[in-house]
């Protein structure tokens, strides 16, 4: 008797298996999955068709160590003497739970000064920016917790900037990532360490990462010069009662940082009157009131708030009195 030719194929287990999809992730299949496949053939035993699996074949995929790690600063942050932060996301592109060990370094060549690290911190409350008591700082070596695959995460590195710098000064601090379970060479193995019980395979990272942040010294200088003009009832200038003083006063802010805040008041003297209604800001009246506007005047005289002003502007201020 001659048999028919049997046909391999992949049974039904195997084909469902087959089609179901998992979410994609930076480093593919998710560390610890079981890939399982089981062939089958068919051939006709004489009494009619039989089918015959093969053994079951089962791997598990292995933690594949990989990490990115870059600013979030739009730029060079601005920043005087004291302290400063600089803003970090630090990204798990491998296929299973890892942590990190960060290491922040202050000496990076090329800088105009070095800076002090006071410490690195995770944005606990997930709101981008550091917050003194809430966020958690890492103690050394500082090491995150273990970061879900394709999962990020913000940290804070929070330095000194020493005195004695100049205005426009730059420093650059770098911040290194590197995995827990191990970093080295691409194809770098280490058995038994990965998720799920299996091996942890380095990635083309190395499972490190290092990104740059920068800082601008901007060392801003207030100088407030007031001057004066008088007018008499007369049209000239004689300083008699009845005479009308306008007084100007000029903020100028130096340098390259700004100043926040920037409160200028001034007292009307003695044996003089505020004229009301002479409150004026870049030559804009203000009311005197207590509104929306800058500008008040009250018993203890007149203050107009200029908020913040940026280093190389000025804002002029002027009001007028007479003489009793």
């Amino acid at each position: 008797m001659t048999k028919a030719p049997f046909r391999l194929a992949l049974a039904p287990l195997a084909i469902a298996a087959a089609l179901i999809t998992t979410p994609a992730h930076a480093g593919g299949v998710k560390a610890g999955t079981l890939i399982e496949n089981t062939a089958s053939a068919t051939y006709d035993g004489g009494a009619g068709p039989v089918t015959i699996p093969s053994n079951t074949i089962t791997v598990k995929v292995d933690e594949l160590l990989d990490v990115t790690v870059t600013s979030r600063d739009s730029g060079p942050v601005s920043a005087a003497p004291g302290s400063a932060v600089l803003t970090f996301e630090l990204t798990n592109t491998g296929n299973g739970p890892e942590a990190y060990t960060l290491t922040a370094n202050p000496a990076v060549a090329g800088s105009d000064f070095d800076t002090t690290v006071n410490g690195i911190a995770v944005d606990t409350n997930g709101n981008g920016v550091y917050d003194p008591g809430v966020d958690q700082m890492l103690t050394g070596p500082a090491t995150t917790a273990a970061i879900a695959a394709d999962a990020s995460l913000t940290v804070f590195v929070v330095v000194t900037i020493p005195g004695g710098v100049a205005d426009g000064d730059q420093s650059d601090v770098s911040l290194l990532a590197e995995a827990v379970t191990g970093t080295g060479a691409p194809g770098t193995a280490f058995a038994g360490q990965g998720a799920g019980g299996g091996n942890a395979i380095v990635g083309s990272t190395g499972a490190n990462a290092t990104a740059t942040g920068s800082l601008s010294v901007g060392i801003t200088d207030v100088d407030l010069i007031k001057s004066a003009t008088v007018r008499d009832p007369f049209g000239g200038t004689g300083i008699v009662p009845g005479a009308t003083i306008t007084y100007a006063i000029r903020a100028e802010v130096r340098g390259s940082g700004s100043v926040s805040d920037l409160l200028v008041t001034d007292a009307a003297p003695a044996d003089t009157t505020y004229v009301a209604g002479s409150l004026k800001l870049d030559g804009a009246i203000l009311t005197d009131a207590a509104d929306a506007d800058a500008g008040r005047f009250g018993t203890s005289g007149i203050s107009v708030d200029l908020g913040t002003v940026s280093g190389g502007s000025s804002r002029t201020v002027t009001f007028q009195v007479t003489i009793d």
